[in-house]
């Protein structure tokens, strides 16, 4: 590896303002990056100045745009400001195409962190309108010029050259995220369940409320199930006002009847996360759409079984009937788009009494899924890998140069 790298990580999410999976990993390989000798990280993001990071209000005139817009003029303004780096990488569409522009003006070498696909999420055009078909162009034609693109798994991967099948597969290098399991790691403590309000056994589901999470499926899925067991929930953020309502119903229409469903819509301070994973029975990821799935992570590393869908990534995470059990959640062209669901809500209600009643087995999943999460998961990996991809483009890069 070449001394004195310069890399130009251009995120959406940057502490205090991160809430998705992406916004982790982020932090978490730059901060692993930057524990790496001769490297220096330089941060760009969305949300006004930081302390730590290169930070970008919205350029005037675009404060009340289409989201879509908003991002893509601060790409614009970030772009300008990327000519000294050696490498940029972008996390997520909303800064892809500063990446983009960055390569055209610069010449740099661009990779794409591919933590979702726009043409895998339809359900974002209730969020963003006509600007998700602004930001489902961004991210094309950021993936057909990017130098390479790293997939958070070999799902991951496959969707990709689904999506966008002119790509060329060689540039697409599978890189798992990370876990922190030094910071990530059981810890009790029951006075902030005393505090949160939360008494008796619990099972736990953390994520945005979006249709991709399939909160929605999950609090069906439990009115069905009903289990002995409570349903501790932390989730907000709603993308639009559909589908915050929606769960908002649901959850109203559960703790009518039950008085152990909690719900805590802010984000909660890390510790507190941790220790309610850490003393949740199993954790609960219904997503629909997941490349891979961090929060599955930080549930075994926490030492919790989990109970999550089959999509995407997630059985490159969970080991069905190692650290966890899955559940199949039908494709669009096995059924309709109601009997998918009402199947997928019935297979869930089903494991989640069966997790209810089997303690001994959750402690099991538990035991293993953290063995797992310190042995193939490690930060320090994925940033090696990184850092050699980085200087693969330089030197190619380089090469290309001298024989123009």
């Amino acid at each position: 590896m070449s001394s004195g790298l310069r890399i130009g990580l251009i995120t959406k999410e940057w502490p205090p303002q991160v809430y998705g999976g992406a916004g982790v990993h982020v932090v978490q390989l730059s901060q692993a990056l930057r524990n790496q000798p001769n490297i220096e990280v330089d941060v760009h993001c969305f949300g006004g100045p930081r302390n730590d990071a290169n930070g970008y209000n919205t350029p005037a005139g675009f404060e009340n745009s289409n989201a879509a817009l908003q991002a893509l003029a601060t790409d614009l303004a970030i772009a300008d400001n990327l000519s000294g780096v050696d490498v940029i990488h972008s996390h997520t569409w909303y800064a892809n195409f500063a990446g983009f522009t960055a390569n055209l003006l610069h010449g740099i070498p661009h990779v794409v962190s591919s933590h979702s696909l726009e043409p895998l999420r339809p359900w974002k055009a209730e969020q963003l309108g006509g600007g998700y078909q602004i930001s489902s162009w961004l991210e094309r034609i950021s993936y057909e010029s990017a130098d390479a693109i790293i997939a958070v798994s070999q799902g991951m991967k496959r969707d990709i050259l689904r999506a966008y099948p002119s790509l060329n597969p060689s540039k697409i290098f599978p890189i798992l995220n990370g876990i922190d399991t030094k910071k990530y790691t059981p810890m009790f403590n029951e006075n902030v369940l005393t505090e949160r309000g939360i008494s008796g056994r619990y099972a736990l589901f953390v994520g945005r409320i979006t249709r991709q999470k399939g909160l929605a499926h999950l609090l069906r899925a439990w009115k069905i199930a009903n289990p002995d067991i409570g349903l501790v929930i932390a989730a907000g953020s709603p993308d639009e006002p559909g589908i915050g309502q929606e769960i908002a119903a649901l959850i109203k229409e559960l703790q009518t009847d039950r008085s152990n469903i909690w719900w805590f819509e802010k984000m909660l301070p890390q510790s507190e996360l941790i220790t309610l994973l850490t003393h949740a029975d199993f954790f609960i990821c219904p997503s629909i759409y997941e490349p891979l799935g961090i929060v599955n992570l930080e549930a075994m590393a926490c030492e919790t079984a989990v109970l999550a869908s089959d999509v995407g990534g997630i059985p490159e995470v969970v080991i069905d009937h190692e650290t966890g059990e899955l559940v199949h959640y039908p494709s669009a062209l096995d059924r309709d788009a109601t009997s998918r669901d009402d199947e997928f809500e019935a297979a869930l209600a089903s494991k989640i009494r069966h997790f209810s009643q089997h303690p001994e087995l959750l402690e099991k999943y538990g035991k293993a899924g953290r063995k797992r999460a310190i042995a193939e998961f490690s930060w320090q990996t994925i940033a090696s890998q990184t850092i050699t991809l980085y200087s693969d483009l330089i030197s190619q890069s380089k090469r290309k140069n001298i024989r123009e």
